[in-house]
């Protein structure tokens, strides 16, 4: 490998990183270092490389220790046989980086991902060495999102916990006829079983810490996984019900949904086309239903199309609502909250605000109105102190009614 210099290195490494979806530092713990001498913080604000599932701006150096990489993954612009230009960064480098951007107010945090080189555990040292020089070494009390490797010894992975406020572990696709045809030197079953693991090392460092004042944090963001979305022939009833069985198997903080992007001397069994940007939109919608809103997931499997694929232009809690008008329309100032989630166009600022309200006075078509983007999306589904929708829910035309003119990315829209 030719001798970089670190200008370079960082230009190939941070390019290589914009891949991997998986880094949100919502949901640490709080520290900064005013009254001490630590540096950094988890608070603070610099340039915007993500937000935060709360809306914050959080500014993350997210860069690979390396680009170089033994496995051979088909979707992986990485892949041991693909011709990019390779770079690697000693673990003293990325300590030196994040501190320099940290202090120039560029960073908060650091998020660290890497190939394989040499081997799983090999690999697995140098992350957390990073992490550990950054915390022992320089009393750093910013983020850090370490992505660790299932392959590795499982020592290696707790100790990238006790250093790291969240860390991932990719399952990378849906399904593991997936898996096993784009990635075949990856084993499912080794990557749930390193999930499991951490799973229950966080569980055992909170209950630790309940008792003892003194015990030692672990991985206190949790962890979260990726998946690659459109790389092979998963629907999105199938994406959405093996995200659900994360969450409930490994107790996850977050499944993030990354749609395949072509990449240069792509392998011959991948698609020729990336799905459509809304495709990925419509499942972190979905996401937002099962986990916000009290939907099923088979609820919302049930609004995808015969071919399990959600609509893409209307968004899912719209669709549900449309296969299921018979619950509605839902009485404002009567219904549950629960059925209130259901409504296409409230989201759960509105609904808490509407259960508010009305234990003063009768809620109004008006007052719906303006706690929601669009009242002509809600009116067929609701009931107001001064509106009924007479005929409106049962209109053949009503998804033409309802539906938005114009497609809006708007990541936490309901």
């Amino acid at each position: 490998m030719a001798q970089l210099d670190t200008r370079e290195k960082l230009a190939i490494l941070a390019d290589a990183a914009k891949y991997d979806a998986s880094c949100a530092s919502s949901g640490t713990s709080k520290r900064d270092s005013r009254g001490g001498t630590g540096v950094g913080s988890t608070e603070g604000m610099g340039i915007c490389h993500a937000y935060a599932p709360d809306g914050r701006c959080i500014s993350l150096l997210k860069i690979l220790l390396t680009n170089s990489c033994i496995f051979d993954c088909h979707y992986c612009i990485n892949r041991k046989s693909s011709n990019v230009r390779r770079a690697r960064f000693t673990a003293e480098e990325v300590v030196n980086l994040t501190l320099a951007f940290y202090k120039r107010n560029y960073i908060e945090g650091l998020f660290l991902s890497s190939g394989i080189i040499r081997s799983s555990n090999y690999t697995m040292e140098q992350l957390v060495e990073v992490a550990r020089s950054l915390r022992e070494g320089h009393d750093f009390r910013g983020y850090i999102h370490l992505k660790t490797i299932p392959d590795a010894d499982p020592e290696l992975v707790r100790q990238a916990g006790l250093h790291a406020d969240r860390v991932s572990i990719n399952v990378e696709l849906p399904t593991a006829q997936g898996l096993e045809r784009l990635a075949p030197e990856k084993d499912g079953n080794r990557i749930e079983n390193a999930m499991r693991d951490m799973k229950s090392s966080i569980v055992d460092a909170r209950d630790a810490s309940r008792k003892y004042r003194s015990a030692p944090k672990f991985a206190p963001a949790g962890q979260s996984t990726q998946m690659i979305v459109g790389a092979d022939t998963a629907s999105d009833g199938e994406i959405v019900t093996r995200a659900s069985q994360l969450y409930d198997r490994f107790a996850l903080r977050r499944v993030y949904y990354s749609a395949f992007s072509p990449i240069p001397s792509p392998s011959a069994v991948l698609p020729l086309k990336r799905p459509p940007l809304m495709r990925e939109h419509r499942l972190y919608q979905s996401d937002w239903l099962m986990r916000f809103y009290g939907f099923t997931p088979a609820e919302v499997v049930s609004a995808a199309d015969a071919d399990g694929m959600l609509p893409l232009d209307i968004d899912p809690k719209l669709a549900w609502a449309l296969k299921f008008r018979e619950h509605f329309p839902f009485d404002v100032n009567r219904a549950p909250k629960e059925q209130l989630l259901r409504v296409p166009g409230l989201g759960t600022k509105a609904v808490s605000r509407i259960l508010s309200s009305r234990r003063w006075r009768s809620i109004t078509l008006a007052d719906v109105a303006r706690l929601t983007v669009s009242v002509t999306k809600v009116r067929p589904f609701i009931t107001t102190a001064d509106w009924r929708p007479t005929l409106l829910t049962d209109r053949a035309d009503l998804r033409a009614l309802v539906a938005p003119r114009e497609r809006q990315l708007d990541l936490f829209a309901a």
